[in-house]
């Protein structure tokens, strides 16, 4: 847990008075930069000390072998992993003949601050070079909201008690030196060296390097160009080679002088362009850039945010850190998904390599939730993305002599990267995820024009793959046999109730919206017979149900299976560093939810007695292992009634990195969880959720809360939902003419401009006590961490 002194509990800001070399990699990663398709981590800007350097593209990979003991028919052959780009970060500094390095000489004081209404991060230095001579420095760094190819640094040296020359080496170096990150040698032999450089240009004022990709063929640029601003006459030299390029400006200050150089960077990729196309595109950026200027990217960037903000915050009353959480959560999700553009959106985002910069089901089950209400373009493009890649997923089901599409469990550029079978290929519940997101993208939007484009091709190509997956049995029930849901420690099991009801969901959404279009259902060869073979399966689909215990095994005879012994693994966690995969997938022990996930995602499949006694039988059993639990675990524990350990659940989902509680920020942050921080708030205790095309909402408070608020868009309409302990209040904010229809508790609602409606809240009582968690895997305490300062 970070130091008090250190973090500061501010609602607008990550800051961090003192820098802790121990703690680099961390840092580096809560401080990160982007805008989807640029990530800049928060390395220092004289580029040393570091833990890990990194520059991303968004889908700029490079291939490399997938190793097995022993290879099986349709294993993928190669891997693709996220490629340390050019880095443009990097400003160096001399004092005198001092270089500028926080290991050397006296440092005062060391602050840096994320700023997540402007969504900057500025750097302040004290410090005295050994020969004695002292300075002081300031940092402004961006990555533009508004240019999706630009970033910008505004770099300020002063002089502080005695005159000395100074020299800013501004850099562009591709190839860094990078820290192992495997300990396989052909991966390591992959990322060493990984750009090859194809040309080099230097003009009086801007410097461009291109390089190539061995085995990818990809192509990047990285530009730079310089505003410098000085008292007297500062000097200012290029000099360009294959692998790095370097602005020199040098100045002497007087004692009060300062020395300010802006510098602009642009990047772009491509594996279709030319070398004289991208090259051109990085210098219209640049351009652009430089005709804006700091200034005006600052603005823009601010105009973009206040926005943002408008239609997405969160305001949590009663626990500080909470709030500054989960804005933190919020501006790095945006971060993620703002300007990804029909790119894939990773897990780690562009904060980290971490999962090698892969995609996973993350993206449509915990990503696009939070931005279909936010940012509901960007959800779009994530979803149209999926769909530029449907081809491949058709060729993948083939291979596996499936019908239809198989998406990838894990990929950059749409192959199937994942050597690991039963969490690999067999978790075909990303399909239903993937269809479950178009649905919830048109129900918030009623873009019906992206169902024609791209939504139905996406239901139809999945539907088809469930239909040759699933059987009826001689008592009509249909089933799933050989699957893996969101529960990795319970792989390739039979009719997983979250794979069968999500499947079920996937199959009626594509009849009900090939009915709708029938012009483009049946020119993707859709008929009347399909469709209600679809119609079928998804009627009988079988649902296990434990008539002895009254809950829903996870799957096909689960609550069968042996007791997993918790207390001879306490502290023994994650499970799968511990334990053999082959003993986690015959004993009841839960990775992360899984059927409480269904009863969120498809809760009218349930009743409220079996959602309370589904929870309070899988709490026992569920250990988090994964990042992706908590926040599900907080949204079905308000529903059933527990909002103390919703409050926990919640808090645990929205303090995952700035805690570092899975141990692995260092190697980026984690989306989902993120993401799923708004979900337990905004889904958790304000109740909301999408049926039938039309959003409810039925709030609840835990006692550690003195108040929520929250806005989302719907149908291009802002709502905002002002929660308070005894009521709560909606009201539109989009214009005279803006009305929106919602439900509340079951009272439908209709709220118009300059009419806020208020309803009483009902209490809600759990029908069980508060389950108990395995040994040593309670969550964290919300109301025990209430840090106010």
């Amino acid at each position: 847990m970070p130091d008090r002194k250190q973090h500061p509990i501010e609602p607008w800001r990550l800051r961090e008075t003192e820098l802790d070399l121990d703690n680099l990699a961390q840092a580096e990663s809560l401080f990160a930069l982007s805008n989807g398709h640029i990530g800049l981590r928060g390395n220092l800007d004289e580029g040393e000390p570091y833990a890990i350097p990194g520059t991303y593209l968004n889908s700029f990979y490079e291939k490399r072998p997938l190793p097995y003991a022993e290879a099986g028919y349709g294993y993928p052959e190669s891997g693709q992993t996220l490629v340390d780009v050019t880095n443009g970060k990097l400003i160096r500094l001399l004092v005198d003949d001092s270089p500028f390095d926080i290991r050397y000489g006296e440092l005062h004081s060391h602050e840096r601050s994320l700023d997540f209404r402007s969504g900057i991060l500025q750097r302040d230095a004290d410090w005295t070079s050994p020969g004695g001579k002292r300075i002081r420095v300031r940092s402004r760094r961006l990555v533009s909201l508004t240019q999706r190819a630009v970033a910008a640094i505004e770099y300020v040296v002063e002089a502080v008690d005695r005159p000395a020359r100074f020299v800013v080496q501004s850099e562009l170096v591709a190839n860094e030196t990078q820290p192992p990150l495997s300990d396989d040698p052909r991966v390591a032999s992959v990322l060493e060296q990984p750009l090859e450089p194809v040309s080099h240009d230097a003009s009086p004022k801007s410097c461009i390097l291109i390089h190539r990709t061995k085995r990818s063929e990809q192509l990047m640029a990285a530009g730079m160009t310089h505003q410098v601003e000085a008292p007297d006459r500062a000097r200012v030299d290029i000099d360009i080679r294959e692998d790095w390029a370097r602005t020199t400006v040098i100045c002497d200050l007087q004692p009060g002088e300062s020395l300010r150089v802006v510098k602009l960077l642009a990047y772009g990729w491509s594996s279709l362009r030319s070398e004289t196309a991208i090259g051109d595109q990085v210098a219209a950026a640049l351009a652009s850039a430089e005709f804006c200027g700091w200034e005006g990217l600052v603005e823009l960037q601010q105009e973009y945010l206040d926005d943002f903000w408008d239609a997405a915050d969160v305001e949590v009353q009663g626990h500080a850190e909470l709030q500054q959480a989960v804005r933190f959560a919020l501006f790095h999700v945006l971060q993620a998904g703002a300007r990804a553009e029909r790119r894939a959106i990773p897990s780690k985002g562009l904060t980290g390599a971490g999962y090698d910069g892969h995609t996973f089901w993350d993206t449509e089950g915990f990503v696009l939730p939070v931005l279909i209400h936010t940012v509901p373009d960007a959800a779009a493009d994530a979803l149209k993305w999926r769909h530029s890649i449907l081809e491949l997923a058709k060729d993948r089901a083939a291979v596996l002599g499936l019908r239809g599409a198989a998406f990838p469990w894990r990929t950059i550029r749409g192959q199937e990267c994942s050597g690991y079978w039963p969490a690999g290929t067999a978790a075909f519940h990303i399909n239903a995820d993937i269809a479950e997101a178009v649905s919830r993208y048109h129900a918030a939007t009623g873009d019906e024009q992206f169902l024609v484009d791209y939504g139905l091709e996406l239901l139809v190509e999945t539907a088809r793959l469930w239909m040759s997956l699933g059987h009826h049995d001689r008592h009509g029930r249909w089933h799933l046999p050989g699957v893996t849901g969101p529960d990795e420690y319970s792989a390739v099991a039979d009719d997983n109730v979250f794979t069968n009801l999500m499947a079920a969901k996937n199959l009626k959404a594509a009849a009900e919206v090939a009915v709708r279009h029938p012009a483009k259902a049946r020119s993707l060869g859709v008929d009347a017979e399909e469709e209600a073979a679809w119609r079928d399966a998804a009627a009988a689909v079988h649902i296990p149900y434990d008539e002895e215990l009254k809950v829903h095994p996870q799957s096909d005879g689960f609550t069968g299976y042996a007791e997993w012994d918790f207390e001879a693994a306490r502290g023994k966690y994650p499970l799968m560093l511990h334990a053999p995969y082959f003993e986690l997938y015959r004993k009841q022990v839960v990775k992360q939810a899984d059927l409480t996930l269904a009863m969120y995602w498809c809760g009218d499949a349930f009743t409220p007695e079996q959602k309370a006694r589904n929870f309070d039988y899988y709490e026992r059993l569920t250990v988090r292992d994964s990042s992706l639990s908590a926040c599900v675990q907080a949204v079905m524990a308000a529903e059933v009634g527990h909002l103390d350990l919703a409050y926990d659940y919640a808090y645990e989902a929205a303090l995952i990195d700035l805690h570092n509680l899975h141990h692995n920020t260092r190697d980026g942050l984690h989306m989902a969880s993120l993401a799923g921080a708004w979900t337990a708030l905004v889904a958790g205790f304000g109740g909301l959720r999408d049926r039938e095309g039309c959003i409810c909402f039925n709030p609840a408070l835990p006692a550690g809360l003195t108040g929520l608020a929250f806005s989302i868009r719907w149908h291009g309409v802002r709502l905002r939902v002002d929660i308070q302990p005894d009521e709560v209040t909606y009201a539109v904010h989009d214009g005279p003419d803006a009305s929106l229809t919602l439900n509340h508790a079951g009272e439908e609602i209709t709220v118009k401009a300059g009419e806020p409606v208020t309803r009483a809240l009902t209490k809600r009582e759990p029908l069980l006590p508060r389950p108990t968690q395995p040994p040593g895997r309670e969550p964290m305490s919300a109301l025990g961490n209430n840090r106010t300062e």
